[in-house]
């Protein structure tokens, strides 16, 4: 398989992680002496991913300096905080001759398993889908977008907290940025994007309807592990990823 049919990855790591109490960016805050983003590079590697862009905004200059030894790794520059959906947009040039799948993930989730986006890729694959998404279901799913189904379980989009009904908010399957896309679908849809939410920025979530709107094929598949959840905001959540990481370590010792 070539390099324009096999598996690329877009990675989004231009936020600051103001809460984190840090100048760096928040991908490059350690766990165990690693950055978060290194893990993530990590995860996509063992899936066969030889090529990732990763997408910087805040101090783009430490993220490029320590991911500088990655042979495979590519920068786009965000340079406007538009909302994820920008985010991937800017990748365009980069991903306009791609032909096959592109993984799409947050740099901050440090416990992101490969055996997960294996699942992922396999079903994207073997349905011939436009997307496919990464989901869990969460027993505190505050914060998190909602995965939204009709009667018959079907997917049929996703909405953020800040913008879910009371109704809504009462649902436990969440997304976690997590995607697996068909490159070119992804390039149609992210043209249609619009930011009438109220952040006013261009959501990658809104990107899954749009397909669906098209008539395409887009799957949500509840695979992630529970350990997937943690991902970082804040020292507390670094503390936490920390231990689980050295009890993955230990457990695959």
């Amino acid at each position: 398989m070539n390099q324009e049919e096999g598996a690329m990855a877009v990675i989004l790591a231009a936020g600051k992680g103001t809460r984190m109490k840090s100048e760096l960016p928040k991908v490059l805050c350690e766990a165990n002496g690693k950055a978060l983003v290194e893990y993530v590079i990590e995860a996509l590697a063992r899936v066969g991913v030889t090529r990732s862009i990763v997408v910087v905004g805040y101090r783009a200059d430490l993220v490029k300096q320590r991911l500088a030894a990655w042979p495979s790794i590519e920068f786009v520059e965000q340079t406007e905080q538009l909302g994820t959906g920008h985010a991937v947009a800017v990748c365009r040039d980069r991903l306009v001759r791609h032909r096959g799948p592109v993984i799409v993930v947050a740099g901050d989730s440090p416990m992101m398993q490969p055996e997960s986006l294996r699942q992922l890729l396999d079903d994207f694959h073997r349905k011939q889908a436009a997307a496919v998404l990464g989901t869990l279901v969460h027993e505190r799913p505050t914060g998190l977008g909602r995965i939204v189904r009709d009667e018959a379980g079907k997917f049929l989009g996703i909405v953020e907290e800040k913008d879910a009904s009371n109704e809504q908010r009462l649902i436990r399957e969440v997304n976690m940025s997590t995607y697996v896309f068909d490159t070119q679908r992804l390039l149609g849809a992210l043209d249609q994007l619009k930011n009438n939410n109220r952040q006013n920025e261009y959501y990658l979530t809104d990107v899954p309807a749009i397909l669906l709107g098209g008539g395409e094929v887009v799957r949500a598949l509840p695979v992630l592990q529970p350990i997937e959840a943690l991902s970082v905001n804040t020292l507390e959540d670094l503390r936490q990823v920390e231990q689980a990481l050295l009890r993955s370590q230990s457990a695959n010792a």
